[in-house]
């Protein structure tokens, strides 16, 4: 989706989306053509919309949450591949792994 087909959209106007680009909270694809905007940009976007008007987040609390959210997709990433790898290891590594984990819980 285009600069244009993403703001009507939305309902923002151009100077909305250069300063969410601008600080970093949507980071569209850019081409020739221009910019593109995915799916997640979407969501992205309805969330800032979300924080900024339904629960009156100032930019320094916008900041703080979108950076929150990146955290956790990175986090969550990062689980994946561990979930991954130990899949891949022989059923009494994988034992041992959870059995350690268990402990963990206990502390």
């Amino acid at each position: 989706m285009d600069d244009l087909e993403f703001r009507l959209y939305l309902k923002i106007d151009i100077v909305q989306l250069d300063f969410w680009i601008e600080h970093g909270w949507l980071i569209p694809e850019t081409s020739s053509g221009g910019r593109q905007f995915r799916e997640v940009d979407v969501a992205r976007a309805q969330l800032i919309l979300d924080l900024i008007g339904n629960m009156g987040v100032n930019e320094a609390g916008v900041d703080v949450v979108m950076n929150l959210v990146d955290q956790l997709h990175g986090l969550r990433g990062t689980m994946s591949k561990l979930m991954t790898a130990i899949s891949r290891q022989e059923r009494e590594v994988q034992q041992r792994l959870f059995d350690s984990l268990q402990n963990i819980d206990r502390l």
